[in-house]
């Protein structure tokens, strides 16, 4: 059975940092891609970061000099260090995982930001 188990959130005022880690296991296929998505209150899940096992790299232009993404794909672990953080990225950010059969999604993580 796929896992996904993400931890490090919190909550911090404006302005601090945080790192959210994820591991994943149990999978028998090769992962392609691994990321990040967030949904803040009444808003739609969003992506937030991702990169694939051929070395490209996306972020929402959001969050583009604030977060940065890093992991193994080969030891499935992926991290997002979160710097400079905002009211508006309030969410709970989950952890994502695809092969090229699937996508696979952590139980999320709540990041809280106050003014």
């Amino acid at each position: 059975q796929v896992q996904l188990v993400e931890s490090g959130g919190g909550s911090v005022q404006a302005g601090g940092s945080l790192r959210l880690s994820c591991a994943v296991s149990g999978t028998s296929f090769s992962i392609r891609v691994l990321g990040w998505y967030r949904q803040g209150p009444g808003k739609e899940r969003e992506l937030v970061a991702l990169f694939t096992s051929g070395g490209d790299t996306n972020y929402a232009d959001s969050v583009k000099g604030r977060f940065t993404i890093s992991g193994d794909i080969a030891e499935n672990s992926v991290y997002l260090q979160l710097n400079s953080l905002k009211p508006e990225d309030t969410a709970l950010y989950y952890c994502y995982a695809a092969t090229p059969f699937r996508n696979y999604w952590g139980q999320g993580t709540q990041v809280t930001v106050s003014s």
